[in-house]
C-alpha cells in the first residue's frame, strides 16, 4: 500500500504509482525527484538516499516542517488553528479570515490548514505569492483521510533518508551522480500546464524554452551514463507535444495505459485522449 501525499497537487502521480514503479530499476542508490510537487513518487520510492527538489518554496517548507515536527505536536497545532478560526465546510468567513492572516504572517502551518479547506484542496498563489484559492464550501475540510495521509507521510519523511532542495531544475547539482542513481522528472506539461506553473503565480512558467532545456539536460545525463525517467504526456485533448515525441524516439517509452502502446496511428485523430508516458534511458534487467 502506497503512502498518499496530504497535499492535493496538480499532476500528482499517486493513482499511477504502480505503473511508474514497474518501469523503475530496482537498484537505486540516490533518487533525485527534480519536480517533487506533492512528492507522491519520492516518498514511496525505494532508494538509499532521496533528494526532494521543487522550485515552489512553500512546498519544500511544508515538507521540512513535516520532517522535523513530532506528528502529535503537528496535529495539535493544526486542530488549534481549526478551532481558533472555527473552520467547517460551511464557515466561509473563518476561511477567509485565516487566508488574510496567512498572507500577512506566511506561517507555513497555516498554509497547510488553508489547503485543507480550499476548493479542491488546491494550493494556489497570485504573482505576489499571496495564497488565493477560494473556499471549498461543502466539500473541503481537514478530515480523517487527510489526517491519516499526513500521519503516514510524516512518519516516512522522518524514517527515510530524505534531503530537501529548493532550486530551479537547471541549478540543481547533478555532478555527484553515477550509474547506480536515478533522476526522475515530472515537470509541468507543455500541452496541459497547471495553474502552479502558468507564469501568473510568482514562479517560473513553463514554455517551449524550458521544455528544450530539460530535454537537453536529460541528454547530458544520458551521455554521462546517469539513468533518468521522465513523466509526461505525448497527446492531450487533441494537442500533441511534437518536440517531446521526436526527442523520445532516442529512448524507451513506457505507456502508462498499456492500450496505447501499439496504436500510434490513432493519435492523429483529434479524439481528445491523454497519452501519458514514462521515458527512460535504460533497460530493465
Amino acid at each position: 500500500m502506497y503512502i498518499k501525499s496530504p497535499l492535493n497537487y496538480t499532476g500528482g502521480k499517486y493513482k499511477i504509482l504502480e505503473s511508474v514503479f514497474q518501469a523503475f530499476p530496482r537498484d537505486v542508490k540516490t533518487f533525485v525527484d527534480v519536480f517533487a510537487g506533492g512528492f507522491n513518487v519520492g516518498i514511496n520510492v525505494s532508494a538509499e538516499r532521496i533528494i526532494c527538489n521543487d522550485q515552489i518554496t512553500y512546498l519544500i517548507g511544508l515538507f521540512q516542517l513535516f520532517q522535523k515536527t513530532e506528528i502529535n505536536d503537528l496535529l495539535k497545532e493544526i486542530k488549534g488553528i481549526i478551532e481558533k478560526y472555527q473552520l467547517t465546510q460551511q464557515n466561509k468567513e473563518g476561511y477567509y479570515a485565516l487566508r488574510v492572516e496567512y498572507n500577512k504572517s506566511r506561517d507555513i502551518i497555516k498554509l497547510f490548514v488553508l489547503a485543507c479547506y480550499a476548493f479542491n484542496h488546491q494550493i494556489r498563489f497570485n504573482n505576489s505569492h499571496e495564497f488565493n484559492s477560494p473556499f471549498g464550501r461543502n466539500r473541503s475540510s481537514f478530515n480523517s483521510n487527510i489526517e491519516k495521509n499526513l500521519t503516514q507521510f510524516c512518519q516516512a519523511l522522518q524514517e527515510k533518508n530524505i534531503e530537501f532542495s529548493n532550486v530551479d531544475f537547471l541549478e540543481l547539482d547533478y555532478s555527484f551522480l553515477g550509474e547506480n542513481d536515478l533522476v526522475y522528472c515530472d515537470p509541468p506539461y507543455l500541452i496541459s500546464t497547471g495553474n502552479y506553473n502558468d507564469g501568473n503565480r510568482g514562479f517560473k512558467d513553463w514554455k517551449e524554452k524550458e521544455e528544450q532545456e530539460l530535454l537537453g539536460l536529460l541528454d547530458k545525463l544520458d551521455s554521462k551514463g546517469i539513468r533518468f525517467a521522465l513523466s509526461n504526456v505525448l497527446y492531450h485533448k487533441g494537442m500533441s507535444n511534437e518536440l517531446l515525441i521526436e526527442w523520445s524516439k532516442k529512448y524507451k517509452i513506457h505507456y502508462i495505459d498499456k492500450t496505447y502502446s501499439n496504436c500510434n496511428y490513432h493519435f492523429k485523430e483529434r479524439n481528445a485522449v491523454t497519452v501519458e508516458v514514462l521515458v527512460t534511458n535504460y533497460e530493465l534487467t
